[in-house]
């Protein structure tokens, strides 16, 4: 391992990820990681797979022998020196084995867990319109017979390769880190809570210096369009307030969006680059997060604090840490959903202060040198 005597001396960082079949989130955490820690003078590395050039056989191999490229990641560490490997998402190519490689060659590992995956097989601990605990510990054998990913023979082996791989990630990684209370809090519950886990909720890049919410002139949500997020109640609340809705994201649950949408002011953009999307934003009076799974912390609502958009988001997961009490709503009241979206819509002074507390939160919580220093201080303790 390179010296860390010195510790002025930023640590050399290897990022391991495999990215999704659909870029999302968590690309854009890992992204802006890697932007963060090379300003203040990291060198940085990269290893990446992307699900997206694999086949089945070849992600069902890697989900059962956890992980098919050890070699290269332990090649990876010794080219760069790397003091530490920081891992983001392993499935289905990296697995364990980049954990016990990137250790057998010297670095010290931290585990960066988004999700569920260590134990639901879709990553969601969601289903059939609830959160779901069924699997729990090792136990998966719920979302085989329920068939989670769809077919059985892909039940199976998410199954069987969450089951053999969850102890060993866990015992290959030197800290674990999470993205929200409520995160660790439902891993709790499914009886897979990594010990020591260290809360590191999501950054920006930047944060506004103002907010431009009371010139907005419509709701926003941004996302994809699964069932689960619950757009749809955001669809009947903004008809139901008389206030225009503009949905940005694409995905199996659209047609059923547009048909609900038929006849009202609401416009349908499609998924947007980053760009795009920051400027669709920044013309929002609010922007809606009615999820009912359980999103451990969706850059699309730091994202929004950061810009200056009041928020309304659901009782469920992180939500509530991201926007505070008065901005949350149980997810299937409709009536308080639709009251409270009006209010702010009619009410510039309210949308201010709305805008004003999210802005506060974005600060305090979401700042690019507040994760730095907390993500350092998990280095520290690592390279201890």
């Amino acid at each position: 391992m390179a010296s860390t005597d010195q510790p002025s001396t930023p640590a050399r960082v290897l990022l391991l990820h495999n990215r999704y079949r659909a870029a999302g989130g968590e690309e854009r955490v890992v992204d802006q990681q890697e932007t963060l820690l090379r300003e203040h003078g990291h060198a940085v590395a990269r290893l990446e797979r992307d699900s997206s050039e694999t086949g089945a056989a070849q992600a069902a191999r890697g989900l059962l022998r956890g992980g098919l490229d050890e070699r290269a990641v332990a090649e990876a560490v010794r080219a760069h020196r790397a003091d530490v490997v920081h891992a983001h998402n392993v499935h289905p190519l990296l697995g364990w084995r980049a954990l016990a490689a990137a250790r057998e060659a010297g670095a010290r590992v931290v585990l960066h867990l988004h999700n569920y995956r260590l134990v639901c097989a879709t990553a969601m601990a969601y289903r059939d319109g609830a959160p779901c605990t069924r699997c729990h510990g090792r136990d998966t054998r719920p979302g085989v017979r329920l068939r989670c990913r769809g077919s059985l023979p892909e039940a199976v082996v998410y199954g069987a390769g969450i089951a053999r791989q969850q102890p060993r990630l866990l015992a290959h990684a030197d800290a674990c880190v999470v993205v929200s209370r409520a995160q660790l809090a439902t891993l709790v519950q499914l009886g897979a809570a990594p010990p020591g886990a260290v809360v590191l909720p999501n950054a920006v890049e930047r944060i506004a210096a103002d907010s431009a919410a009371v010139d907005g002139t419509y709701a926003l949500v941004a996302g994809r369009l699964v069932e689960e997020k619950g757009y749809d109640v955001a669809v009947r609340a903004a008809r139901a307030a008389g206030v225009p809705l503009r949905i940005a994201g694409e995905g199996p649950a659209e047609p059923a969006l547009r048909a609900l949408a038929a006849g009202g002011d609401v416009r349908f953009l499609g998924r947007l680059p980053g760009p795009e999307l920051a400027a669709q934003r920044r013309g929002a009076a609010v922007m809606l997060a009615p999820s009912r799974a359980q999103d451990p912390s969706p850059m699309s609502v730091v994202e929004a604090l950061a810009d200056g958009v009041p928020v309304l988001a659901s009782d469920r997961g992180g939500l509530p840490e991201l926007v505070g009490s008065a901005a949350t709503l149980p997810v299937d009241d409709e009536p308080a959903w639709t009251a409270a979206l009006a209010a702010l819509w009619t009410d510039p002074r309210l949308r201010a202060a709305r805008a004003a507390d999210g802005l506060a939160r974005a600060r305090a919580e979401h700042a690019p040198e507040v994760y730095y220093e907390r993500l350092t201080e998990v280095y520290a303790r690592v390279l201890a």
